[in-house]
């Protein structure tokens, strides 16, 4: 399901959101995240060594809540593909310069600027991967 350009210009001016996964003891868990559209697609980052990660591989359902001013907020149910290995690190690269508004030069990362290359090596040691996120239903910003 492609977003509508409303939902769109929502998530772009609003890229703060939860991602919702099922436990093991099937509570939904919570985590926020920082999320964006790329080439149409909602994207977010993660790590491979990341619980969320390990309940995606199990199953890929997953709910985003993007919060938006006041009480305006937008859900979509989604299934989750990942990104990983090699490819990841240029992917990284693109989600944060549209998440930080850098279309070149540094990227910040955890309160240091880094330079592009410095910041793909970074995204390779920390195992950074891909979040992408195929939309099947949403409710709430239209």
């Amino acid at each position: 399901m492609e977003l509508t350009t409303t939902q769109h210009e929502f998530i772009e001016s609003n890229p703060s959101a939860a991602m919702i996964t099922v436990g093991e003891d099937g509570f939904a868990k919570a985590v926020r995240v920082g999320v964006a559209v790329i080439d149409g697609e909602l994207w977010s980052s993660g790590t491979a060594d990341r619980v969320r990660t390990d309940r995606l591989r199990e199953d890929p359902r997953c709910t985003v809540f993007v919060f938006g001013p006041g009480y305006e907020a937008l859900t979509m149910e989604t299934k989750v593909s990942l990104i990983e290995g090699s490819e990841a690190a240029g992917k990284s690269v693109r989600l944060f310069r549209q998440m930080q508004g850098r279309p070149e030069g540094s990227l910040a990362w955890y309160g240091e600027e880094l330079d592009e290359e410095s910041f793909r090596r970074t995204m390779v040691d920390q195992k950074r991967l891909i979040y992408v996120f195929d939309v099947v239903n949403t409710y709430g910003v239209e």
